[in-house]
């Protein structure tokens, strides 16, 4: 157990590392007491604050998840956001987009500012990985990057469909992506006992980078996946499909 922590660099928790050794038959009393001895503890999440600011004369696109975050294929359903996180030099500004079916970080972008070409990054990351995200809905905040004409034209371009959180800002409309913050927040500084501001913006974003898209996609287990990786549903999702003649 020791080893797999250390090997991903987290702290785990012990509900996670239940699911990670099932087939080891560790009861949860076990994993609990292992945790405690090698210092493995875990902390509750903290609840993010968002930073995107609506303008309220901007033109909104409805909203069509209704906070029905669950999807039953890949590529139906995503949400995005941006999230702060303060360096030692800088501010980083964190744009993601994570696919509903199993949590897969489809895009990434990275900057000191959080203007809309950031937005536009993400979108452009992701739909060079996954092109098949056209014709998908991509779900955010009434945030000015989501209003701005450069993301609406982009996102019209890549004929993926724009969605909204209801009016007045509920948290709650986009309560996917918060959920995704506070964990990538958790797991790489406030369980490990470090701070973001002992970092460079460089190092940090190295940080980010590998969070996701080396452990989130690759490896990191999670009770919404059945206590298993983003990648390994889905590629069980595509191996169960019928072959096409």
């Amino acid at each position: 157990m020791s080893l797999q922590c250390s090997a991903n660099r987290l702290r785990i928790s012990a509900k996670r590392i239940n699911a990670l050794k099932k087939k080891m038959n560790f009861l949860k009393r076990q994993v609990l007491f292992s945790q405690r001895a090698v210092g493995l503890v875990h902390r509750p999440k903290r609840n993010p604050k968002g930073i995107t600011k609506a303008d309220r004369n901007a033109r909104k696109s409805d909203n069509k998840l209704k906070r029905n975050f669950k999807s039953d294929k890949p590529l139906e359903k995503c949400v995005t956001d941006i999230t702060e996180i303060k360096g030692k030099d800088d501010k980083l500004y964190v744009s993601a987009i994570f696919d509903c079916f199993d949590v897969t970080v489809l895009g990434l972008a990275m900057d000191t500012n959080m203007k809309a070409q950031l937005c536009v990054a993400t979108l452009n990351n992701a739909y060079t990985s996954h092109p098949e995200i056209s014709g998908c809905i991509c779900h955010s905040y009434r945030g000015t990057q989501y209003t701005s004409q450069l993301y609406r034209d982009r996102i019209n371009e890549l004929d993926i469909i724009q969605s909204m959180n209801s009016e007045g800002g509920r948290c709650h409309d986009n309560a996917r992506c918060e959920s995704m913050w506070a964990r990538l927040k958790d797991e790489l500084f406030y369980s490990c006992n470090l701070k973001s501001t002992d970092f460079t913006v460089a190092q940090l974003k190295k940080m980010v980078w590998r969070y996701f898209m080396s452990y989130w996609n690759n490896r990191r287990i999670g009770s919404s996946n059945d206590g298993l990786p983003p990648k390994v549903k889905r590629d069980r999702y595509y191996a169960a499909l019928p072959m096409v003649a």
